[in-house]
């Protein structure tokens, strides 16, 4: 859909009776919204751009609608549902014979696949491919946040886990999401970056012993800021009102945009994030206090062992 074409959208667009329309883009795909919004004016709809920073389908730009009939999202697939948001995923196409490059690090016969949103319209061909070579390939059904078969999302493994399989291929690009699929799963994960060719067993050990030199230091905190998200995928209120209630030095903050600056400025000891769980496990080293997963703040409160570690997704 994204190579241009709108006249699936505009059809959409005129069943449900849309006159003004907003356009919003993830940040890697932001220059298309010129020729995207050309297009649609040329269809005669008045049309308006997101130009804030969007990191995916739970970020969405919800103000437009004070002013739009409908909010088109491209390059995701929803992960609640709205009924003003038209939801376009971006298609990135490789050609699967590439899967050849995994085959000598796969240990099993029994494999569960799973890849991101940019590649689910390959996993039928990806799965041909794997049985071809004698690979029995399991792929999980879509539900929740992940709706394609396959699909996994930073904040969500569960396609990984409802394989049945002892180990799994992540197909794509980027080592966070095979590395939260290891920790999730606790099971073997072989990533294979599908442009670059390159394969590699990924572990989550160098991960787990950063995530435990953060939790140490925060152990020293005598305040504690609990990060509850305003954004429509994010906001996770009843997790954050419990997690405020361990601890009599903790607040719930709300925020929009999590960084570091404003961090600083409201000078607690420590944070805990329950907005998207990248922001912990990513950007740590950018923060200038320990920013902890929902998981590791009821470790340093004594509510959960190290032994029961896990990442933080977002059922």
């Amino acid at each position: 859909m994204l190579s241009g074409d709108i006249s699936e959208l505009t059809r959409e667009l005129k069943r449900r009776g849309a006159r003004r329309v907003a356009l919003q883009f993830p940040e890697g795909l932001k220059r298309k919204a010129s020729g995207y919004a050309a297009g649609l004016r040329e269809a005669g709809f008045d049309v308006m751009v997101s130009g804030d920073p969007c990191y995916g389908a739970c970020d969405l730009a919800l103000d437009t609608l004070a002013d739009a009939d409908v909010l088109v999202h491209l390059g995701h697939t929803p992960v609640d549902n709205q009924d003003r948001v038209i939801f376009i995923p971006y298609s990135v196409d490789f050609d699967v014979t590439i899967l050849k490059k995994a085959l000598p690090l796969l240990k099993e016969k029994t494999v569960g696949l799973v890849t991101t949103v940019q590649h689910v319209h390959l996993v039928p061909a990806m799965e041909e491919f794997l049985r071809s070579q004698g690979i029995d390939a399991r792929v999980a059904e879509g539900r929740g946040r992940t709706p394609c078969r396959g699909q996994v999302l930073g904040c969500s493994f569960t396609a990984a886990k409802d394989t049945g399989a002892d180990e799994i291929l992540y197909v794509g690009t980027g080592l966070f999401h095979p590395i939260g699929i290891a920790l999730s799963t606790k099971k073997r994960v072989v990533a294979l970056d599908p442009l670059s060719g390159i394969a590699s067993e990924v572990s989550g050990e160098t991960l787990l012993r950063r995530r435990f030199a953060v939790i140490e230091k925060a152990k020293a905190a005598t305040s504690t800021g609990i990060i509850l998200s305003t954004k429509s995928g994010q906001a996770r209120k009843e997790l954050a009102e419990r997690l405020a209630a361990l601890s009599p030095g903790a607040v719930i903050v709300t925020m929009k945009e999590v960084s570091p600056d404003e961090l600083t400025n409201l000078g607690f000891g420590c944070y805990v994030n329950t907005a998207c769980p990248r922001l912990a496990y990513d950007d740590q080293v950018r923060f200038p206090v320990p920013v902890l997963s929902p998981q590791e703040f009821e470790i340093v409160c004594g509510k959960r062992s190290w032994d029961d570690y896990t990442v933080d997704e977002i059922p």
